[in-house]
């Protein structure tokens, strides 16, 4: 008997030990992960119309990710996000340092994405733990610009400061604070063990909205505010640097193109693995 029961153990020895390193992973599949993140947000649009990366605020969120095969997922994320920006930075363009604009917003936004994979990624494998992959998707945003007149703080939308609601101007009214945006971006995962993974992911918005500064068209002109509100001010910061130069029906913004967003991000995710037995067994 002792010799039956020590051949026995020989050969589960043998079977588990010797068997090829892939059937440790047979049978394992990468259901999905949820993760979060925190990094960095950045502005583009007609207070920084070149793209400079010289203001970046905070970022930060959640998601889950369902993956559908090796290769694809898709993924739900919740995010926020500070974006702002000056004319003060700007160091060369004459007529926005003379406009001397300002705006600063939070970004909350809802993300459907879908991911694609360069490489197979199964945590659960030493030898498929690593990928870059792309991601793009749609989603909703809520924004609320406001600058600030001395130690106040004001938003934007409600003072119309292009003459939006003003009876001078029927035709413009008030924009919405709610948007889409159109995520594109790529990433790098890895994972450190087969419950978890780090990422590294940059995700450029396009929107639907030329109004995360509250500049896009022509001012309104001086007469269409009540004189001494902070509207009258915000409207027309020119004031500040010189003779103003907010006439009615001069260019303000260029609304031919929207406001953009970017975010670069790096986050953990924990993985959700199930396990089928294979075929046969």
């Amino acid at each position: 008997m002792k010799v039956m029961k020590c051949f026995l153990l020989s050969v589960l020895f043998t079977t588990v030990f010797s068997a090829p390193a892939v059937a440790q992973y047979e049978g394992f599949k990468h259901e999905g992960e949820f993760g979060i993140q925190l990094g960095a947000a950045h502005y583009f649009g007609d207070l920084n119309p070149t793209a400079r990366l010289n203001r970046p605020k905070i970022a930060g969120g959640v998601f889950f990710r369902k993956q559908i095969n090796d290769y694809v997922a898709f993924r739900v994320a919740a995010n926020f996000a500070q974006l702002g920006y000056s004319d003060v930075y700007e160091k060369n363009n004459e007529f926005r340092k003379r406009r001397n604009l300002s705006f600063n917003t939070n970004i909350w936004e809802l993300l459907l994405q879908g991911d694609f994979n360069f490489f197979k990624f199964n945590p659960t494998n030493p030898d498929e733990r690593f990928t870059p992959y792309l991601t793009f998707g749609a989603g909703v945003f809520g924004f609320n610009p406001y600058a600030y007149l001395g130690n106040t703080k004001y938003f934007l939308q409600p003072l119309g400061t292009e003459g939006q609601g003003s009876s001078f101007y029927p035709s413009l009214k008030p924009y919405s604070t709610t948007a889409i945006a159109y995520p594109l971006g790529m990433g790098v995962k890895y994972a450190i063990n087969e419950s978890a993974n780090l990422h590294f992911e940059v995700l450029y918005r396009f929107t639907s909205t030329d109004y995360l500064d509250d500049v896009s068209g022509t001012y309104a002109g001086a007469f269409a505010f009540k004189p001494g509100s902070p509207a009258s001010f915000l409207q027309d910061r020119s004031y500040e640097t010189g003779t103003p130069i907010g006439r009615a029906g001069n260019q303000r913004g260029f609304n031919k193109q929207r406001d953009q967003y970017v975010t670069a991000m790096v986050g953990i995710t924990i993985n959700f693995t199930s396990y089928r037995c294979p075929t046969g067994n």
